[in-house]
């Protein structure tokens, strides 16, 4: 059973190891999870995940690697030692990409001593829509690629998806056991910014997904604890 609290994956979307720590600090006990992503990975390395682990929290590496199938095993292999909770490789990759990545996720936990990532794969950025799609050759809405996609993954035999929540429904009934993270959340009233298809915290629960990405809402928000509390009460709520 995941607990609501433990459902809010915080983007710790800032530049530097002293301000993600900072949050860390900050929004212990109040999120489940911490993202990494592109810019702090480049800049600081796996030694911030270890860092972020061994205070007890864990950590999604949102790296959507997508290269050849031997290039994103190394990767996916080299990543999993570092000890992240989740991590991601991006379902364009390809079957063979994330067959590999699954294996290898395993050999990396093992070398790494830690315990296996759950590995999922990106279907389509939540900033897309038909349009873009189309500019990028993908033929039919984002929803009809998203379900493409998480049948490849599922096929692959990867753990999960991440996917926008106007599609996690359709997945969750598709694939029962599958791990759903969902970004492009935003309480009701906040800015989309630059998210094409977004929902609430409780309407992105109430489709099916099991984590939600949550970032500007909190950061930006005048007390940030509050903020994240206020999104675990809903999410209660919505969960009875």
């Amino acid at each position: 059973m995941i607990f609501p609290r433990e459902r809010i994956i915080f983007a710790l979307d800032v530049s530097d190891r002293v301000s993600a720590l900072e949050w860390v600090d900050r929004l212990s006990g109040h999120v489940g999870l911490f993202k990494v992503g592109l810019e702090l990975f480049v800049s600081e390395g796996p030694s911030l995940v270890e860092e972020i682990s061994a205070r007890g929290e864990r950590v999604f590496l949102d790296l959507k690697f997508h290269d050849i199938p031997n290039t994103v095993a190394g990767a996916v292999r080299a990543a999993a030692a570092c000890g992240p909770h989740i991590m991601n490789l991006h379902a364009l990759a390809g079957s063979e990409a994330m067959r590999r990545a699954a294996e290898a996720a395993s050999d990396g936990a093992a070398r790494g001593g830690v315990d296996r990532a759950k590995l999922i794969a990106v279907t389509v950025l939540t900033s897309h829509t038909s349009d873009t799609l189309g500019e990028l050759g993908i033929a039919g809405s984002p929803a009809e690629a998203v379900q493409r996609f998480a049948q490849l993954a599922k096929d692959s035999g990867i753990d999960g998806v991440v996917a926008s929540p106007m599609e996690a429904a359709q997945i969750r009934a598709a694939w029962p056991g599958g791990l759903i993270v969902t970004p492009g959340v935003r309480p009701a009233g906040t800015s989309l910014d630059d998210q094409s298809r977004v929902a609430t915290p409780s309407g992105a629960v109430k489709s099916g997904a099991d984590y939600i990405v949550v970032g500007r809402p909190i950061r930006n928000a005048k007390d940030p604890v509050s903020a994240a509390d206020a999104i675990t009460a809903e999410l209660s709520e919505a969960l009875g």
